[in-house]
C-alpha cells in the first residue's frame, strides 16, 4: 500500500537564499494586495466602532487647527492669511499623515504577532496593511484642502499634478518605514519611544507652521532634514506652483537610501521576525 508523501520544508543553512526568499515575500505580498486592503479597512472599522462620524473626527480636528493656528500665526509671522492658510492646510494634513504613519509603522509587525506565528502570510502584507490604513485615514482630510483653497481664492494650475509623484514617493517611504521600523521595533521595543520623541522634535524643525522664506540665506540647510523634501514635493506644486530641482533630488536621494536600508534589513533578518514579535 502506497502512502502519499507529505511536502516538507527544506532549507540549507550553508545557503539560506535570503535574497530569493525576501523577493518572494515581496512578490506574494504585492500580488495579494487585496488582502492587505481588506485588513486595513477592518482596522479602521474597528477603530471607529460606535463613533457617529468615524474617521472624520480627524478631519474636524485638523480643520479646527488650521483655522486657529492660521489666524494666530498669520499675525505672529506677519503673513497674508490668503496665502498662509492654504500653506498651513496642506502642511498640516501631510504632516499629520507622516506623524501618524511613522509610530504606526513601529508596531505594524508586533501588533500582528498572532497572525505572523500562526499563518504563512508574507510580511509584506502587514506592511501594506499599515500603509493602506493610514492612506485611507488621510484621504478623509483631502476635502479640507479644497474648502480652504476655495475660501481663500487660491486656484493651483496644472503644476498641481506634480504633487502626484510626491504622493508616490511618500507611499514608497511609508512602505519602507513599515518594513524597517516594524522589524527593528519588534526586536528592540524601546526604539518606538525614541521614534515618537524624534517626531515631536521634527515637527518644530520642519517648516509646517512657518514658511521656508523666514530662514533667508540659511534655507538650504533644510535639505538636511529628510522630512522637508518629502513635505515640499507635495506642498510645493499645490501652494507655490512647483519646487526646485534641489528639493526633488534630495527627496529622491533620501527615498533611495531609505528603501536600500529597509531592503537590506529585510533580506538579512526577515526569517527572525517570527521569533521577535
Amino acid at each position: 500500500m502506497q502512502t502519499a508523501a507529505l511536502s516538507t520544508y527544506h532549507t540549507d543553512a550553508r545557503n539560506p537564499q535570503r535574497g530569493a526568499r525576501a523577493l518572494a515575500d515581496l512578490v506574494r505580498g504585492f500580488s495579494s494586495w487585496r488582502l492587505a486592503w481588506a485588513l486595513a479597512r477592518l482596522d479602521l472599522r474597528n477603530r471607529y466602532r460606535g463613533s457617529v462620524i468615524g474617521p472624520f473626527w480627524v478631519t474636524l480636528s485638523t480643520a479646527v487647527m488650521v483655522v486657529g493656528l492660521g489666524l494666530l500665526y498669520s499675525q505672529l509671522l506677519k503673513q497674508d492669511i490668503t496665502t498662509y492658510l492654504p500653506h498651513l492646510a496642506v502642511s498640516l494634513i501631510v504632516w499629520n499623515t507622516i506623524a501618524a504613519l511613522v509610530p504606526d509603522a513601529t508596531t505594524c509587525l508586533s501588533s500582528a504577532e498572532g497572525v505572523i506565528r500562526q499563518l504563512p502570510l508574507p510580511l509584506t502584507t502587514h506592511a501594506l496593511r499599515c500603509v493602506f490604513r493610514n492612506a485611507v485615514a488621510a484621504a478623509h482630510s483631502l476635502p479640507l484642502i479644497v474648502v480652504v483653497f476655495l475660501a481663500m481664492g487660491h486656484m493651483p494650475g496644472v503644476e498641481a499634478f506634480l504633487a502626484i509623484p510626491g504622493l508616490l514617493l511618500l507611499a514608497l517611504n511609508a512602505f519602507a518605514a513599515s518594513i524597517f521600523l516594524g522589524m527593528i521595533c519588534a526586536r528592540f521595543r524601546d526604539i518606538g519611544q525614541i521614534v515618537t520623541n524624534v517626531m515631536q522634535l521634527a515637527f518644530f524643525m520642519t517648516p509646517v507652521i512657518w514658511r521656508v522664506e523666514l530662514l533667508g540665506e540659511n534655507a538650504w540647510r533644510l535639505l538636511l532634514n529628510p522630512f522637508y523634501p518629502m513635505l515640499e514635493v507635495i506642498r510645493g506644486p499645490l501652494v507655490d506652483g512647483g519646487v526646485g530641482g534641489d528639493v526633488w533630488i534630495a527627496a529622491l536621494a533620501y527615498t533611495a537610501v531609505h528603501c536600500g536600508i529597509a531592503l537590506a534589513f529585510f533580506i538579512r533578518f526577515r526569517a527572525r521576525v517570527a521569533f521577535w514579535v
